[in-house]
């Protein structure tokens, strides 16, 4: 998605799945922890249904709605974290894990951390 869109210009959207069923609107809009870059979206199902979360990566703006490039049965069957409250990288996994989706491995250890700069090693 389109990462120098502001957050909250997606609440209140209306979002679509893959095959362009409405799915519901944007509720709310969780930032990523360590790049404060929007990661998923809460999408409110129904007036009594839950919200339901979606990855904001590979998703699309598309003519003022979101465009999310799943089925809206996938998306209901989301696990429930509640709203309003912050994501734990644990349940984020899950939830990347649910949509079939890769996340990236941590970076590599620094291996020159700890060391001196322009100190020689014996």
């Amino acid at each position: 998605m389109q990462t120098d869109i502001d957050p909250r210009n997606l609440i209140g959207r209306k979002a679509f799945d893959r095959k362009g069923t409405k799915i519901g609107t944007v509720d709310e809009v969780y930032l990523d922890d360590a790049t404060g870059i929007p990661e998923w979206a809460a999408i409110r199902m129904g007036l009594f249904s839950r919200d339901a979360f979606v990855p904001l990566e590979p998703s699309e703006l598309v003519e003022g709605a979101l465009r999310v490039p799943f089925d809206r049965a996938l998306i209901k069957e989301a696990p429930d974290f509640g709203v309003g409250r912050h994501l734990s990288p644990e349940q984020e996994l899950q939830l990347y894990h649910h949509y079939g989706l890769d996340i990236a491995p941590p970076p590599p250890p620094d291996r020159e951390f700890g060391k001196i700069a322009g100190k020689e090693e014996a």
